[in-house]
């Protein structure tokens, strides 16, 4: 009985459990790469805009956060990229999205990317995508958690909304947003079922020269800091978005081509 596994291809050699695994992630990255190359922009937020940006972080108040460049403030220079994940019309709630690259974090010449997606504030909302039509309306998260220090924490952003009117999330409304002032948003971090606290701040200041349909390629898992770093929760699955939605704007440019 013991040879049964290996003579099915199991424990003995493992084939088909690492064929099991691939087959979502492969199906993933098809179904991203076959959307990106569609509409020509990433499989998800198909559209936004880029902006100049600065990230500074602030003194931390209390237990240091262990990690260096938290815990010494400095200002950061930085892109932030506005976006809608489904790309509805402005006036319906849509998924929306804040990523930001900032530079300078690692010292080692590599950028640091947070991708963070429109949520609840509280200890289970915060884990999960709300939908909304308005930018200012509400904190983006991580969704899921990172490894801070070596502890597990959620990051958020939440705007200062300033008495700001609503501001829609398409490249449009933020434009006109941005003519009359930064958008500005703290930058969060807490236990997954803890209070906030505050690490940076985040200035978005105005539009770069890029098409809506341009990105960055922000990658957290390319795009990470030594004791800062996302979990591996949902990590190939994710791995493979990218992989299938950078590979579809390839694609689609070589083609135009």
């Amino acid at each position: 009985m013991s040879g049964e596994p290996a003579s099915r291809g199991g424990a003995g050699t493992g084939e088909p459990r690492t064929r099991a695994r691939s087959r979502p992630t492969g199906a993933v990255e098809a179904g991203f790469r076959m959307l990106a190359r569609l509409r020509g922009a990433p499989a998800l937020h198909p559209r936004g805009l880029t902006c100049t940006a600065d990230v500074e972080v602030v003194d931390a108040a209390g237990e240091p956060w262990g990690v260096d460049w938290l815990d010494t403030p400095r200002r950061y220079a930085a892109t932030a990229r506005l976006s809608r994940a489904a790309g509805l019309p402005r006036r319906l709630p849509d998924g929306l999205g804040l990523a930001v690259r900032m530079e300078g974090v690692t010292g080692e010449g590599a950028p640091l990317d947070l991708l963070l997606t429109s949520s609840g504030r509280g200890r289970l909302t915060r884990h999960l995508p709300r939908p909304r039509a308005d930018a200012l309306g509400g904190p983006y998260s991580s969704l899921l958690s990172y490894r801070v220090g070596g502890r597990t924490r959620v990051l958020a952003a939440f705007p200062r909304r300033s008495g700001r009117a609503p501001v829609h999330g398409d490249p449009e409304s933020l434009s006109a947003a941005l003519e009359r002032g930064p958008l500005v948003f703290d930058l969060c971090a807490a236990a997954p079922d803890g209070a906030w606290r505050a690490f940076a701040v985040l200035t978005v200041r105005g539009p770069l020269p890029l098409g809506e349909e341009e990105s960055a390629d922000y990658d957290v898992y390319r795009h990470s800091a030594r004791g800062f770093t996302p979990g591996e929760t949902l990590a190939t699955i994710r791995r493979a978005a990218y992989r299938g939605s950078r590979r579809g704007r390839r694609e689609r440019r070589g083609r135009a081509g």
